[in-house]
């Protein structure tokens, strides 16, 4: 990624309606550059599915955890499939220390995560989970300063 590609990202931040025609005439550059870039950045995997915009509690799921998750490691690959299976993982990633997962998982209420937690404690090669419920959000993912000190560039 070079700086235009990272202007080119903030300018649809700032403004994710605007027109393929007006991002381009906002940046001073043809608006086949910009088409191509867009679709080198999409082909490449810069830019996610439109959905990780789409805040969870407003489909009624706002209350968030996240589990720690130990497994077996003979039944790893069958455990992430189940895992990937339930639609209130959002978010899985391998770690190292005491946990091989640490899971993110939204939820309607705290009777509906021991339900989702049970879901995951019962797929195969989970050994021993641990779970700690978030109270609030004090930071949302933010990539915006990452990309514009690669604007600078």
């Amino acid at each position: 990624m070079d700086s235009l590609d990272a202007k080119i990202l903030l300018a649809i931040d700032d403004e994710p309606d605007a027109t393929a025609l007006a991002l381009a005439a906002r940046l001073g550059i043809a608006r086949n550059t910009l088409s191509s870039r867009l679709q080198r950045m999409q082909q490449v995997g810069v830019l996610r599915e439109f959905t990780r915009r789409v805040d969870p509690a407003f489909l009624g799921r706002g209350l968030v955890a996240f589990v720690s998750i130990a497994l077996s490691q003979t039944s790893s690959p069958r455990a992430m499939e189940t895992l990937r299976g339930i639609p209130e993982v959002v978010e899985m990633h391998s770690t190292t220390g005491e946990a091989d997962l640490l899971v993110k998982v939204v939820a309607r209420d705290t009777a509906d995560l021991h339900r989702i937690t049970g879901r995951i404690v019962a797929a195969p090669g989970v050994t021993r989970t641990s779970t700690a419920i978030s109270l609030c959000e004090e930071m949302p993912l933010r990539i915006r300063a990452l990309i514009e000190e690669a604007a600078q560039d």
